[in-house]
């Protein structure tokens, strides 16, 4: 009986800590940041980006890790059925930019075809109320390079143009990520008509 219960609040914390990020609804933190497209810096702006239609903002924990490579992939790979529903792209994670300017480039992971965003400090991901975890000493990425940066969890956030929060993805594979997102976007569209 005390397992169980042990196991049930156990169950409870980790619940709660992966639905402290922002909710349906709440209003979106605008941004700016420092981001790169098929390997080009260019400064990003939440704001400006909203005048376009729906954002898709989605925490990642690192560029060139396992999960990360598969999921901006999955974007890249589904990037024109998002654009066909009105919605940008961006990712954030607290890479610093040369390695996201390698990350977008590379055609494997986001092939030049999704934008990636550098919150070194991880102020974007605290404004969205994420956690940010202390980098682990001698981690390394696909590559062999160390990971020498803290990193967030991997939720993905829908923005609405008005700047408010469509819907939040969290706790799912990287895949089952982008393809939830998809469907928010989709819905989203079909409702504008």
């Amino acid at each position: 009986m005390k397992r169980n219960v042990l196991a049930g609040l156990s169950a409870a914390l980790f619940v709660s800590s992966a639905f402290a990020a922002l909710k349906e609804g709440d209003a979106a933190p605008a941004f700016t940041a420092r981001a790169s497209l098929a390997g080009k810096a260019f400064d990003f702006s939440l704001k400006e980006s909203l005048k376009n239609g729906p954002v898709v903002v989605y925490f990642y924990p690192s560029a060139f890790t396992g999960g990360c490579n598969l999921q901006a992939h999955t974007f890249a790979v589904n990037q024109e059925k998002f654009a066909a529903a009105g919605a940008t792209i961006v990712g954030v994670s607290l890479d610093n930019i040369a390695r996201l300017n390698d990350f977008s480039a590379d055609p494997e992971y986001c092939a030049g075809k999704i934008a990636v965003a550098s919150d070194a400090d991880g102020r974007i991901a605290k404004a969205y109320d994420l956690a940010v975890r202390a980098a682990v000493a001698g981690r390394k990425d696909t590559r062999g390079a160390d990971i020498d940066h803290d990193s967030t969890e991997r939720t993905t956030f829908v923005v609405t143009r008005d700047g408010k929060v469509a819907a939040t993805v969290g706790g799912l594979t990287p895949v089952a990520n982008v393809e939830r997102a998809l469907e928010v976007v989709q819905k989203l569209a079909a409702t504008a008509r």
